[in-house]
């Protein structure tokens, strides 16, 4: 894929994405890591790259006949905002978060996945635009479409309900996680970017939802036992990402795709 990275300032593209005006397709896959990205994009037809810049890459073509696009956004809640702001600015009116998450229910094992319903608003950003006592809700469509398709690649490893989004990834020893609290509140795990994508998807009028693949137990083990590279972590990625892309073209993506 040819690298569309600019840098000629007068250019029509986003400041950060480097997007330019209607490449962007309705539907599109948001992710953390830009390898990832790579990853999701193998299952396109006729992909190309159309914006790189820091962590940010984005990738177009076409899924089951759908165009569609995958975007990275980092780490967080902050530098995520900036990826969703410019993704719908440039187009995007569906979005789906497929990323990684630590597991609060022991019930739940290494590498299911965990469709969210909403988000506790821990993300450190979304404060930021709209008072505390809004919801971070994911679409409803979306979240039924998602789950119905992880329950086909999946299997039974599938669990739906709220996430809480962490601006913190390694514990303080000074403040006292608020995670066993969440967990006797029946929130199922922890991640770091629903609740911002949810709040700016609301704000901003667009469709969004979210599909978590299991890698690990933070409650249960302490930061140094970390190891989200295992394969059956890798399987359940790659359960995520098929079961995403069902569902962000499923009927055959929105009528203006």
């Amino acid at each position: 894929m040819a690298d569309s990275n600019q840098t000629d300032t007068g250019d029509e593209r986003t400041p950060i994405l480097r997007l330019g005006p209607g490449e962007l397709p309705p539907s599109v896959l948001v992710v953390g890591d830009p390898k990832r990205a790579e990853r999701v994009a193998e299952h396109f037809q006729d992909a190309r790259e159309l914006g790189h810049y820091r962590e940010y890459l984005t990738i177009a073509g076409t899924f089951a006949g759908v165009p569609v696009a995958v975007s990275s956004h980092g780490v967080g809640g902050p530098g995520a905002a900036i990826c969703f702001e410019e993704l719908i600015t440039s187009g995007a009116t569906r979005l789906i978060r497929a990323g990684t998450c630590g597991a609060l229910d022991p019930t739940i094992s290494d590498g299911s996945l965990v469709v969210a319903t909403a988000a506790v608003r821990n993300d450190g950003l979304s404060d930021h635009l709209v008072p505390m006592a809004y919801p971070a809700v994911s679409d409803l469509e979306l979240t039924v479409g998602l789950s119905e398709a992880a329950q086909k690649y999946a299997g039974g490893g599938v669990a739906r309900g709220i996430v809480t989004t962490e601006a913190a990834f390694y514990a303080s020893a000074l403040v006292e996680s608020p995670l066993e609290m969440w967990r006797s509140a029946g929130v199922l795990a922890v991640e770091m970017e629903c609740a911002t994508l949810f709040v700016v998807a609301a704000l901003r009028g667009v469709a969004a939802g979210a599909i978590l693949t299991v890698d690990g137990h933070p409650l249960e083990r302490n930061d140094s036992e970390y190891d989200p590279h295992r394969s059956v972590v890798d399987e359940g990625v790659n359960a995520m990402i098929t079961s995403a892309l069902a569902a962000l073209t499923a009927g055959g993506g929105p009528a203006d795709g």
